[in-house]
């Protein structure tokens, strides 16, 4: 069942500047590598499939995406999550009131990279060099040296996990889940902390729904909400506007207009730009977890986070309230759900040459048509792009329009009829 078919063979060409190589195996690096076999371009795609989700996402956790918004896109039909269902016998997951595990979505993604992406190679790459007759080489960690004609980074979240440096103080030796402070892309089990006290920093569905969790797992907890995020859920189905039109992300000119028509969103000026990325879709609750999480978890709305530190083995945030004075919350561990930020300079397996040559805003890549970089060949897809395509790019849904393009840009740089 798991073989691929007759119909995801791709055609091959010879193509004497090797192959296209693809880094990252989630949604993204698995929807582009299946456009390029599509077309017929040689391929080789590196990493552990769905690895994000499997070993950075706490069990039981379910997906703030509908179902709409969480198929991967694939050059053909039947490749979609409810034909996933369909495949495997499960109930189909269509309608906006269908609730997601995140279990099931990686058993989506396994099919799907087996059906469609079946030369994946589970090795790691160690850099990523430009040589000079053009083309890249790149190094595996199983020691071999390849030539490629051009290079897709699609890493997703990984390296990216944000920390705060007014945390920073209760974390000399960097976030861990045994130390004092933890980000929350780190747990998996979060049963660690049954008896515990804990505070989750933060107000996204990340914090929200870490916080259920680990009150359910048998600790106290308290969200502790920042600035202006303060602790908000979405509207449920039923109650969206229903003479706006749909996005996958619930009924909105402004949202549908982003999913749909990202195009023009990389001429805006930087600064609107990197403004949209952090606040459309921002800091929000699902609309189902409201009730598990008003009968479970303490709010403490603070206007910021200044400083933190450990005292007798334990975390202390000092925080400023909303009157202007400064107190102090303890507890026995700390999980900063404060999200993820791109920056070129955290992704290590490229050249120090490739990232000194490369245009970046703010620390993320300048991309042009395609998601091609300023370095050509260079490609980037899925959150490093979302400062040049726009917030759909932070969700699994933008593989519908980013692969494609990508793919055919690609394929009319280097050869190929994508």
């Amino acid at each position: 069942m798991n073989q691929p078919t007759r119909q995801t063979q791709p055609k091959r060409r010879t193509h004497p500047d090797g192959p296209v190589a693809v880094i990252g195996a989630g949604p993204f690096g698995l929807s582009t590598a299946a456009h390029l076999r599509a077309g017929g371009i040689p391929v080789r795609v590196f990493g552990e499939p769905m690895v994000s989700w499997r070993d950075h996402m706490p069990a039981g956790m379910l997906l703030k995406s509908t179902p709409a918004a969480s198929s991967i896109d694939a050059p053909q039909p039947g490749h979609t999550l409810a034909d996933y269902c369909d495949a495997v016998g499960t109930p189909r997951l269509v309608t906006d009131e269908d609730i997601i595990p995140v279990e099931t979505f990686i058993g989506y993604g396994d099919w799907f990279q087996q059906r469609l992406v079946p030369e994946l190679e589970r090795v790691r790459v160690v850099s990523v060099d430009r040589r000079p007759a053009g083309g890249f080489e790149l190094k595996l960690d199983s020691g071999e040296l390849f030539s490629a004609r051009a290079v897709v980074v699609a890493t997703g979240l990984s390296g990216l996990a944000h920390l705060p440096p007014e945390l920073a103080g209760a974390a000399p030796d960097g976030p861990s889940p045994a130390a004092a402070v933890s980000h929350s892309s780190q747990h998996h089990d979060l049963t660690r902390y049954e008896g515990k006290d804990v505070v989750v920093v933060g107000a996204g569905q990340s914090a929200l729904e870490t916080a259920v969790l680990v009150a359910e797992a048998g600790a106290r907890v308290r969200v502790v909400s920042r600035g202006t995020g303060r602790v908000a859920f979405g509207a449920p189905p039923w109650g969206q506007p229903r003479l706006r039109p749909e996005s996958p992300f619930g009924r909105a000119w402004s949202l549908w207009a982003l999913s749909y028509y990202p195009h023009p969103y990389r001429y805006l000026p930087a600064r609107t730009r990197h403004f949209l990325v952090r606040r459309v879709l921002g800091p929000l609750g699902a609309w189902w977890l409201r009730e598990r999480f008003e009968d479970a978890v303490e709010v403490r709305e603070v206007a910021a986070v200044t400083g933190a530190g450990i005292r007798e083995g334990r975390p202390v945030l000092t925080v400023r309230t909303a009157a202007g004075r400064a107190a102090e919350l303890t507890a026995d561990h700390v999980i900063a759900a404060t999200g993820y930020r791109v920056d070129i300079a955290a992704m290590d397996f490229l050249g120090h040459e490739l990232r000194t040559d490369l245009a970046v805003s703010r620390g993320t890549p300048k991309l042009g048509a395609g998601y091609v970089s300023s370095v050509p060949g260079l490609y980037f897809t899925g959150l490093p792009a979302a400062s040049s395509y726009g917030p759909v790019m932070r969700f699994v849904c933008g593989t519908e329009f980013a692969s494609p393009r990508l793919a055919r840009h690609l394929a009319a740089a280097h050869g190929g009829d994508v």
